[in-house]
């Protein structure tokens, strides 16, 4: 046979049926499942990669729920990788389905994805070398190649355009999705269809698309073979644009030497969940459709599409909280209809119900339409393969810790709180962090609600089809996750360019509780950190570390270890940071300064670690402070916060603070290191503004300086005082004006005894004080302690 006769007529020796169709169309989907009863074929082959005919017959089972993808990854480089997704209301989706209901043999006929995952390479890699791609990516029909994607001739767009439609959705609708399939003749559609491709096709050639002939060239090769087997059997699926090649005559040799030479590369395929929202275009992976929640919808509808559709929005709005009755509903629908006939529309589309939602249900706001695009015109529909589907063994053990955790995979987000006291929520935060340090961003951290203590965690969980990818990636590493994270975590540790990176590292595998990973880990910490002269560096390392033990204390991991580099760390923090703070400009000093707090909550929070030597390094950083807040050659933002952290931590009394502030607001002081001083004292949200308030002399000084302050100055000193006291809440900031308008005294205010300075009292009222005791003893939960001490001890005397 030197070429293939091929019509849109009946398989009674005319040549094989050609349905050709819009993928992810609903009247496509139609129109196949009624041609495909009339016509009645042996065999149907279906534009697809033929590396997934085995995977076929996993789509006849009840656990296989669409929307769901072919995913096809190169054995050697898994995130390397092409997606076919299938919807329920894809036309090749309903053409295996009938298929595999009627016993019919289903066939993949597009050129294998060895091929085309090869050709993905090599874009790539001519991306990356800065040359022009050859010819590639989202082919007309809709179909998603890999490599990157390059727009040409948009076939819906030209006959939209020659229909005097700007949109080339709503034209589709019109013509196709709101049209019968086929009225008495079946197979009417495609023949339609086919004859305005096959115009195209005569117009514009490959439309820009080169590598579909390549592909065309192949399907043409298997429906011959198909003719040899089947004879007349024959029924095609595939996408439209397509079949005005298909039916052209070539010789077998001509299309053979288009597929001589081409690229290769060894490749594995399985089944994998998809979500509508990776259908739509703006997910990144384009399916040629803005709405497929709306498509869905069509698809499903036994009978009055609008109407269902209209009351799915009302429920949706009423679940916000929104005013709709059926009394909206009923109006929608006939504005929706009279609309529909105004514009010469067969029935209401997307367009007109939006525009009777907002008109009627939204009272003219686009607000509530957002949220509709969001759940209904797009959704969040999850599909669901089999257990039986071919996976790296990874995601089969995530798969069985997934089940055994309930911890279900959704697309929709949704926030998981942690007590990490609990066996369940501790394992499945083991899970996540692994995963995280695998690159599998199923969960993301988020603050958590009503506790910062570390034993509550909250994630905000959302699952993504390219996490399967992901997951395919990190097969490298091991078949179990613990194994696969243990590995990545030592591979990373030893690859880690910075002292940071590594101590992050050390806190990940605490967090994911990787005991053989941590050896390895803090042995390229301690290495890093003996050679690591770089203070700042130093300084940013130290927190992770202490958040690291305190990790180690909720989960019960042993953190010796760590807390004697921790340790080491500090020291070497403490000798180095007074000379590095020395003649820094204004940039270095604030970012030293931050420095500097970190260090200090770091050592806060060694707490009672026995390696650590707490109360040693608690002493040895305190005279760091105090050398920090003495030295002229030290910026004044530091200065000012060493004296500030002292006087917190209560090393340093409140009229030595006062004499320090008193000589550093002296008129021999430079106004702007004056202004820089009083920042690092009481700005960076550290609550000096209520140390203002309640210390009405600190307050006297900083107004009595700040009026002192030459005209010449002002403007210089002003954006660094308006950064300082803007960050103060309002109501800090109000009490403070009420205080300067008064004219503070120079007492100590509320922390002193004497006369009274006014808005306070002479001295504390200790029987207001004493009547919240009860109070805070019960958020402390110390009656509860105070009871269980006193249960003890009567069971020790009656034991």
């Amino acid at each position: 046979m030197t070429g293939v006769e091929q019509t849109a007529g009946r398989a009674t020796g005319a040549g094989p049926v050609l349905l050709g169709v819009r993928h992810h169309g609903p009247g496509s989907a139609r129109a196949v499942r009624a041609a495909l009863e009339e016509v009645r074929p042996r065999v149907v082959l279906i534009e697809g990669p033929p590396e997934a005919d085995a995977l076929i017959p996993l789509a006849a089972g009840e656990e296989m729920r669409p929307p769901v993808a072919l995913l096809a990854h190169a054995v050697d480089e898994p995130g390397h990788s092409a997606f076919w997704p299938l919807a329920e209301f894809s036309p090749e989706w309903i053409a295996l389905r009938w298929a595999l209901a009627h016993h019919v043999p289903a066939r993949f006929i597009d050129l294998p994805a060895t091929h085309t995952l090869a050709w993905g390479r090599q874009d790539d890699e001519a991306a990356t070398a800065g040359e022009r791609p050859p010819p590639a990516g989202t082919a007309p029909d809709g179909d998603t190649g890999p490599g990157p994607a390059e727009l040409r001739i948009d076939p819906l767009a030209v006959l939209a355009d020659a229909a005097g439609y700007d949109d080339p959705e709503r034209w589709w609708e019109d013509v196709v999705e709101h049209r019968g399939a086929g009225e008495g003749d079946a197979l009417a559609p495609f023949t339609a269809l086919e004859e305005a491709m096959g115009a195209l096709r005569e117009t514009y050639g490959s439309g820009g698309h080169d590598r579909d002939l390549v592909r065309e060239a192949y399907m043409r090769l298997q429906v011959r073979a198909a003719q040899r087997e089947f004879e007349d059997g024959v029924a095609v699926v595939c996408g439209a644009w397509h079949v005005p090649a298909l039916r052209q005559k070539t010789t077998v040799a001509a299309d053979r030497a288009l597929l001589k030479g081409l690229p290769k590369v060894r490749t594995d395929m399985t089944w994998v969940p998809w979500t509508h929202r990776r259908l739509a275009r703006t997910s990144g992976y384009g399916a040629g459709i803005d709405s497929p929640g709306w498509y869905g919808h069509l698809f499903s509808a036994p009978d009055r599409p609008v109407e269902r559709w209209l009351t799915k929005v009302a429920g949706l709005l009423r679940a916000e909280d929104r005013i709709v009755s059926s009394a909206h509903v009923i109006e929608a629908v006939r504005l929706a209809e009279t609309l529909a006939a105004m514009r010469g529309r067969p029935l209401p589309g997307l367009s007109e119900t939006t525009d009777a939602v907002r008109a009627v249900m939204c009272e003219g706001s686009d607000v509530p339409l957002a949220l509709i695009r969001d759940r209904l015109v797009v959704g969040d529909e999850l599909g669901e393969v089999p257990p039986s589907a071919p996976a790296v063994p990874l995601q089969r053990d995530l798969t069985r810790l997934q089940r055994r955790l309930r911890l279900k995979p959704e697309a929709l987000e949704r926030e998981l709180e942690l007590d990490l006291r609990k066996e369940n929520d501790a394992a499945r935060s083991r899970l996540l962090h692994r995963l995280r340090l695998l690159g599998i961003a199923w969960g993301e951290p988020a603050a958590s609600r009503g506790s910062t203590g570390t034993f509550r965690e909250t994630w905000r969980l959302r699952w993504e089809p390219e996490l399967s990818v992901r997951v395919a990636e990190a097969g490298v590493w091991g078949t179990t996750v613990l194994s696969a994270a243990t590995a990545k975590a030592e591979a990373d540790a030893v690859g880690a360019e910075g002292l940071a990176g590594v101590t992050a590292l050390a806190e990940c595998c605490l967090l994911a509780e990787l005991p053989d990973a941590l050896p390895t880990v803090m042995r390229v910490l301690a290495d890093r950190a003996a050679l690591d002269t770089d203070v700042g560096h130093l300084a940013q390392a130290l927190p992770a570390l202490v958040r690291s033990l305190r990790y180690g204390d909720v989960r019960g991991t042993d953190t010796a270890a760590l807390a004697e580099v921790a340790a080491g760390l500090a020291e070497r923090v403490f000798v180095g940071l007074p000379p590095a703070c020395a003649a820094l400009d204004a940039d270095a000093a604030e970012e030293m300064r931050g420095h500097v707090d970190a260090v200090h909550g770091a050592v806060a929070l060694l707490g009672d670690a026995p390696a650590a030597g707490h109360g040693r390094l608690r002493g040895r950083w305190q005279s760091v402070l105090r050398v920090l807040s003495g030295r002229d050659t030290v910026p004044g933002v530091i200065r000012g916060r060493a004296v500030r952290l002292l006087l917190d931590d209560g090393q340093l009394a409140q009229d030595e603070a006062a004499l320090l502030m008193g000589l550093v607001l002296s008129p021999g002081t430079p106004p702007a290191d004056a202004a820089a001083w009083i920042e690092g004292f009481v700005g960076g949200g550290s609550g000096g503004g209520m140390l203002l308030v309640h210390d009405e002399r600190l307050l006297g000084l900083v107004d009595a300086w700040l009026t002192g302050v030459p005209a010449e100055a002002f403007t210089d000193v002003l954006p660094l005082l308006r950064r300082t006291f803007s960050a103060y809440e309002p109501g800090v900031r109000r009490t403070l004006g009420e205080l300067v308008r008064r004219g503070p005294g120079t007492g100590g205010g509320a922390t002193t005894t004497g006369t009274a300075t006014p808005g306070f009292a002479a001295d504390f009222d200790t029987e207001r004080a004493d009547a919240v005791l009860p109070v805070v003893r019960l958020l402390l939960g110390l009656d509860d302690m105070d009871d269980n001490t006193e249960d003890n001890n009567l069971a020790g005397v009656t034991g």
